[in-house]
């Protein structure tokens, strides 16, 4: 890349920066934000959406590599404001939470929204997720990644849900996280009176005995809650809930996975909301 002299080079595991990322792969996002990005793609969504990135490390077989992208990734993020560091590949295994690093990782801030202001998105229809219960942060990463392709307006995880901006649900969601609201850690008690309060609909999706989802109406401003595998919906969800809807399959077919059941409630009330427009 140009400004080579821009880039500082790491060669020991022992190093702050490193043990900084170590860190935050094994707990999780900081007190004040700071989040770990596994992968080029995610420095490269983080960018698009002018996320802040405090530093970025790139393997040095990467940086050298033909194709230049790694180096293009690098400049950008040096040109944001980020530090940027080359380190050697047994280095970067290091800083990577995963087995097979891509060759790039980051330290980025991002800030979760209020609870109350996602019920209240300016100048759109509310379509809001609110995922009560779901532990498995890939579930969360795909079905905000399924959020993003069909325009919900925000997403909502309770207290008993997985981090949205772990590194985990990050990776699953593909940078769909940076490209709406994301309220995190709210007690189902609160989801409820905040909808409540901005007079949004509440539905409750539930795998049998509900309203066929083709025959939902999510036109309308809604929060739709999901809860995780196995202990479903929330009661308290459940009793505050206007419309309870079920995706139709076979008598004998056991319930879906939380997040492709997201998706297709997601897909139907795009679908719906396209016709309309």
């Amino acid at each position: 890349m140009n400004n080579m002299e821009q880039v500082e080079r790491i060669t020991s595991r022992q190093n702050a920066v490193v043990k900084r990322f170590r860190a935050l792969a094994r707990t999780g996002p900081s007190a004040d934000g700071e989040i770990l990005l596994d992968g080029e793609h995610l420095i490269d969504e983080a960018l698009a959406v002018r996320l802040p990135i405090a530093v970025a490390a790139f393997s040095q077989t990467g940086l050298n590599g033909s194709t230049g992208r790694f180096a293009e990734i690098a400049r950008r993020a040096g040109h944001a404001g980020a530090r940027i560091l080359s380190v050697p590949d047994d280095v970067l295994s290091a800083m990577s939470p995963v087995r097979q690093p891509s060759g790039a990782v980051a330290i980025a801030r991002v800030q979760a929204a209020a609870l109350r202001s996602v019920f209240r998105p300016a100048s759109r229809t509310p379509l809001v997720l609110v995922l009560a219960g779901v532990q498995d942060p890939g579930n969360v990463g795909a079905i905000i990644r399924s959020a993003a392709a069909f325009d919900a307006t925000a997403i909502v995880t309770t207290e008993d849900s997985a981090n949205p901006f772990g590194w985990k649900a990050l990776r699953g969601a593909m940078g769909g996280t940076f490209r709406l609201p994301v309220s995190t850690g709210a007690a189902i008690d609160d989801v409820v009176t905040a909808c409540r309060e901005a007079e949004i609909p509440l539905a409750a999706t539930v795998p049998r005995g509900g309203t066929p989802l083709p025959e939902a109406d999510l036109r309308c401003g809604c929060a739709i809650v999901l809860g995780g595998e196995g202990a479903g919906v929330p009661d308290t969800a459940l009793r505050a809930a206007g419309t309870r809807v079920t995706i139709p399959m076979r008598e004998s077919a056991e319930s879906l996975n939380v997040a492709t059941a997201a998706a297709l409630v997601l897909y139907e009330a795009w679908r719906q909301r396209s016709e309309r427009r």
